[in-house]
């Protein structure tokens, strides 16, 4: 029997990390935060979307009051590579006023989104402090200069798939994190 092309694991030419694994290192990642952040007054903005899974398991393993809000942007429009043009979706930005902030995405790349996301949070909002977290952080020169305050993973410079992590809207079920073959990026079949 051939590969069944509709099973979307089978569309990955490896596998970087199954679920067992992503879930220790945000079990890792929430004990972390935990500490860091006792008596505080903590808020998660969530990047949507491929930030949600992640922000679903790490606040489970976060044991504080807190609380979770989401930002909506963009700056990959479809390709495999970011546009460099971050555009918001939303006019309205958390109510975080001097809250002890942590921004989660899923993964820092060229730098642009988690710097304008900072940058708009920190003028606009006002928060108490400001950090933030990746679930994985690709291992390249960036755009702009900023690394993550909490991340999971590095990894190199390869178009990764799964937990929350899309290629065209797709993929973001995969509870595991791979990378997408090339003969499904584009159009696949």
């Amino acid at each position: 029997m051939g590969t069944d092309t509709n099973r979307l694991d089978d569309r990955l030419e490896r596998i970087l990390f199954d679920q067992a694994t992503i879930r220790s290192c945000i079990a890792e990642m929430g004990a972390k935060i935990t500490a860091d952040y006792a008596g505080g007054d903590l808020t998660i903005v969530a990047v949507l979307q491929g930030g949600v899974l992640f922000l679903a398991d790490l606040s489970r393993e976060i044991r504080l009051p807190l609380r979770m809000d989401s930002i909506s942007v963009a700056s990959y429009h479809g390709g495999t590579s970011s546009s460099g043009t971050v555009t918001f979706h939303q006019n309205h930005l958390p109510d975080v006023e001097g809250r002890d902030v942590i921004v989660l995405d899923d993964i820092l790349d060229s730098g642009r989104t988690l710097a304008a996301i900072m940058e708009r949070i920190e003028a606009e909002c006002r928060p108490r402090s400001l950090r933030s977290a990746v679930l994985l952080s690709k291992q390249v020169e960036r755009a702009i200069p900023i690394e993550a305050d909490y991340r999971g993973f590095d990894i190199g410079d390869e178009f990764v798939v799964g937990y929350g992590l899309d290629y065209q809207g797709e993929y973001r079920n995969l509870p595991m994190i791979g990378v997408l073959k090339r003969e499904w990026i584009g159009g696949g079949e």
